[in-house]
């Protein structure tokens, strides 16, 4: 999905993240936990704001299923790579790639001949305490 620079495709973005899930569950029974969609629209959101934010110019959105995860994946043009700010219970907002990394299986910055890439992982399902996918490093 390509988005306008001005930050009015957010909310579209979120949508399509929840519809694409619903399709993978629904169309080809890919299990899909009711935790992997709210997380997954959370990252979406958090990592398309900001591209908005941060860089100039369009964001693309690509999604896919990787075996039991869910890719998010967010290009923009600005090549500086984010840096998550240091723990500070008194800092207002700029919490957001924080709680990307907190809940992400995998987290991945790149580099690209325009720009950079964010790429996320997610657990489709809810791993039972204890079981190996639940003691997987994040």
């Amino acid at each position: 999905m390509a988005l306008d620079g001005d930050g009015s495709g957010i909310g579209a973005a979120r949508d399509l993240a929840a519809g694409f899930l619903a399709r993978a569950r629904d169309g080809y029974g890919v299990p899909v936990s009711r935790r992997a969609l709210d997380l997954t629209q959370l990252v979406v959101s958090e990592l398309v704001t900001n591209a908005h934010k941060y860089a100039p110019g369009p964001v693309l959105l690509d999604l896919r299923i990787v075996g039991d995860l869910v890719e998010v994946a967010v290009w923009d043009s600005e090549p500086v790579l984010p840096v998550a700010s240091a723990a500070d219970v008194g800092r207002v907002g700029q919490h957001g790639l924080e709680i990307v990394m907190a809940v992400a299986h995998t987290f991945e910055v790149r580099r690209e001949p325009v720009g950079k890439r964010v790429t996320v992982r997610i657990a489709l399902t809810d791993a039972p305490e204890g079981s190996p996918a639940a003691l997987r490093p994040r």
